[in-house]
């Protein structure tokens, strides 16, 4: 069997309250998308929601992941939640790198590895988050031109430093162009397309032409009900980071109910 197209949605720092979960979950649970053979789906909601939802989802085929994890298994880091603690909660994915953790934390390349080398051995699956700040353009052979190549194949260089081949078919790569993260300005699925075949290539330099084809790799980036389909039919993505259409629970059944058609 093919596997399974993830889908996961990135809550951010919502909802603002139990009442406002609780209402969400209903929503995403009246749906009856959580059996699908076609896709596996992931929630990564705020820490302080986790139990409560791993309680709520327990039982069913929803998976549970966190939205970030420190980089030592324990001690004295006040505010810091470590890969040890998620797997206690029966956590399995966990969301590494995203731009707005490098934006608005100052984390670098380095930070992001030793958190990616954790939580593998912690036997989390980090879905490492990788993307350009401004729209790029590509020649005629589909090599990108300027930024993404200095920035996502630095970034994915970096991230997968010391990490070995047999281990890469546990990470998720999410291509999430950040100009395209929160705006109505979202991604062509031909330039996607071409992110997809350009983090293979890296893939392949770095480890073997196998490896990468075996990679999963991601779109996340104003992802909707209308678009979502083109992510996965058209530029060949295997799955969906979502953010702000996650916590809208009716066009979050919604995106996954069009996949599975």
């Amino acid at each position: 069997m093919d596997k399974k197209i993830l889908i996961i949605g990135n809550w951010k720092c919502n909802p603002s309250t139990k009442k406002e979960v609780d209402h969400l979950l209903d929503v995403i649970k009246n749906g009856k998308i959580g059996n699908s053979k076609k896709t596996e789906i992931i929630i990564c909601p705020p820490f302080v929601y986790l139990q409560n939802i791993i309680q709520s989802f327990k039982n069913s085929n929803f998976v549970i992941g966190a939205q970030d994890c420190f980089w030592e298994p324990k001690g004295a880091f006040t505010g810091e939640i470590s890969c040890s603690m998620l797997r206690d909660l029966d956590c399995q994915y966990v969301i590494l790198g995203h731009s707005e953790r490098r934006k608005y934390f100052k984390e670098t390349d380095d930070i992001v590895n030793k958190k990616l080398k954790i939580a593998l051995r912690s036997r989390l699956k980090p879905i490492l988050c990788i993307g350009e700040e401004t729209r790029d353009t590509f020649d005629s052979e589909g090599n990108p031109l300027n930024e993404m190549s200095l920035t996502v194949g630095d970034q994915l260089e970096k991230a997968l430093m010391g990490i070995l081949s047999a281990h890469i078919d546990e990470i998720v790569i999410a291509y999430e162009p950040i100009w395209a993260i929160g705006t109505d300005n979202s991604c062509s699925s031909d330039d996607a397309m071409k992110a997809t075949l350009f983090i293979r290539k890296i893939l392949t330099k770095l480890y073997s032409r196998s490896v990468a084809d075996k990679s999963s790799i991601i779109y996340g980036g104003s992802v909707t009900s209308k678009n979502a389909i083109e992510y996965i039919n058209d530029a060949g993505m295997d799955g969906l980071l979502i953010g702000g259409a996650s916590i809208n629970g009716s066009e979050f059944v919604k995106i996954i109910e069009n996949i599975n058609d």
